[in-house]
């Protein structure tokens, strides 16, 4: 299989999972177009043309926020990929906030590829958090998340310049 079938081979996979999921802001954005969006970020912000880094992104939450399993992952495609969405994913059985603090905690330990992709969600989020907020957060709940996410990323810094200087202007505009 060829790099481009592979990468369709991701997002119709991440296409299937989260089918009907929608983002929490007033349009109910189908939720696929937020791995897309980290991925296109990856390509055109970092320049990143890792496939594995790519088709992690895109599957980044299937782990988290559907029924996918890790072992679905490897089977689909492979360990790598496997092993960089399992050091993105948060482990849903713990409290919001211990998830939070494992992520800051967690986040300067991480692969290169996976402080990749835990940059790109974070940009993303951000965007999404100041374009399109979700319809129920109040003021004050988005701005702590701008906080939190602002926490992880400092983590991160040094793993790559672009994003962290793209991250920077996004969180510029915190409300």
């Amino acid at each position: 299989m060829n790099e481009i079938q592979s990468l369709i081979k991701a997002i119709d996979f991440a296409a299937g999972k989260h089918r009907d999921q929608r983002r929490k802001d007033v349009d109910a954005t189908p939720y696929i177009n937020h791995p897309i969006e980290l991925a296109s970020l990856l390509m055109e912000h970092a320049g990143t043309s890792d496939l594995s880094v790519i088709i992690a992104a895109i599957l980044h939450d299937t782990l988290e926020d559907t029924e996918t399993t890790a072992d679905e992952i490897e089977a689909h495609f492979g360990a790598e990929i496997r092993a960089i969405v399992m050091e993105v994913t948060d482990d849903k059985s713990l409290h919001w906030q211990q998830r939070r603090q494992r992520q800051i905690d967690g986040a300067a330990f991480s692969s290169y590829q996976a402080r990749l992709v835990k940059l790109a969600d974070k940009i993303c989020n951000l965007r999404d958090m100041s374009d399109r907020p979700p319809a129920t957060w109040s003021l004050q709940r988005r701005r702590e998340y701008y906080e939190w996410a602002a926490q992880v990323v400092n983590e991160l810094r040094g793993t790559h310049a672009g994003l962290e200087a793209l991250f920077d202007e996004v969180y510029s505009r915190k409300p």
